[in-house]
């Protein structure tokens, strides 16, 4: 639900990737991603070093010391060329190293590449950038969380993944997810995978319904399509809960480690800190777990070629009243 104006900053920005050479959705994806966590970063750690101003507690930023110069409000000022240079032998790499060695995020952001080279289009994809936060900050003002923006934002971006590409990607319409998880109704405590996640959307529908449960009525809100939804879940009121809610609920697969890069800032652009998003084909033998998870949604991979001798051909029936 984004204005029209932020809907035509994102529809500017992808015309600068295509126009700059990076024409190829999930690319260009791919590298706005970066740029919007450099963006989130700078802006989340000024945040809570004024919260620990404010109460008097402490608080180690990750541009601590030596890494000041790595903020967005720092190289944003610098010029095209320099600019580039900074981002991809400095800041680039620090985004890489961003969380514990073990995570999922850290293993599947050791490939990735920063591929923009033209310093034109970097100049004009952080300003652009900046021109979407400035504006979702002005919404703020009138009430909207930046949360909601913020996974709005990434939403539209990811709708311009519109045709399939060769292993059968295609991103299940939101209205379709929200309706099989007010069929299913996953629960708090649920243990819940997408074994063909993409982008993560039914994990975020997920994650989005339980969250609705636990937010009162006055915070919820009837979205697009009708439902009514709340982002604030007030009513979670013990850290364990929340810790369990973004650390251990929610699991996916894909085979296309651009997906798993995409799914997994995905669901952390929406607050979902720790996401369990791996690289893997889950019709392989190789993929033998059983009995693992309390609720399974997902749009099954349906056209690509797949290696037969290698896969389980017989897929079991799914009874969906059940």
């Amino acid at each position: 639900m984004l204005n029209t104006k932020i809907k035509s900053s994102i529809n500017r920005l992808w015309d600068k990737f295509w126009s700059g050479g990076i024409s190829n959705p999930l690319t260009a994806i791919d590298q706005i991603s970066y740029l919007l966590f450099m963006k989130r970063l700078d802006e989340i750690d000024i945040k809570k070093r004024q919260d620990a101003e404010f109460t008097g507690e402490q608080y180690q930023s990750i541009f601590a010391g030596d890494k000041e110069d790595l903020r967005w409000s720092y190289f944003k000022q610098l010029e095209g060329g320099e600019m580039l240079t900074h981002i991809q032998t400095k800041v680039f790499p620090f985004l890489k190293t961003l969380d514990n060695e073990e995570s999922h995020y850290a293993k599947h952001m050791a490939n990735a590449v920063f591929i923009i080279t033209k310093p034109s289009l970097l100049v004009e994809a952080v300003s652009i950038i900046d021109e979407i936060f400035d504006e979702v900050e002005r919404e703020q003002l009138d009430g909207q969380g930046f949360q909601d923006t913020q996974g709005d934002i990434y939403e539209y971006l990811l709708s311009e993944i519109t045709s399939a590409g060769k292993l059968g990607q295609f991103r299940t319409p939101r209205h379709i997810i929200q309706l099989m998880c007010e069929l299913v109704d996953p629960k708090l405590g649920d243990t819940i995978c997408d074994p063909a996640c993409g982008t993560g959307g039914f994990l975020l529908g997920s994650y989005q319904h339980i969250l609705t449960a636990y937010t009162s009525k006055e915070h919820r809100k009837t979205d697009e399509n009708g439902l009514v939804r709340g982002q604030l879940g007030d009513k979670l009121t013990d850290e364990r809960q929340w810790q369990h809610l973004k650390e251990k609920t929610f699991y996916g697969y894909d085979m296309d480690e651009s997906m798993v890069r995409i799914g997994l800032m995905n669901l952390m652009m929406h607050g979902i800190s720790s996401p369990n998003i791996e690289q893997k084909d889950t019709l392989s033998k190789k993929y033998d777990e059983d009995n693992h998870f309390d609720v399974i949604m997902a749009n099954p991979p349906f056209k690509g070629s797949i290696d037969t001798g290698q896969s389980h051909m017989a897929v079991p029936s799914i009874d969906i009243s059940a």
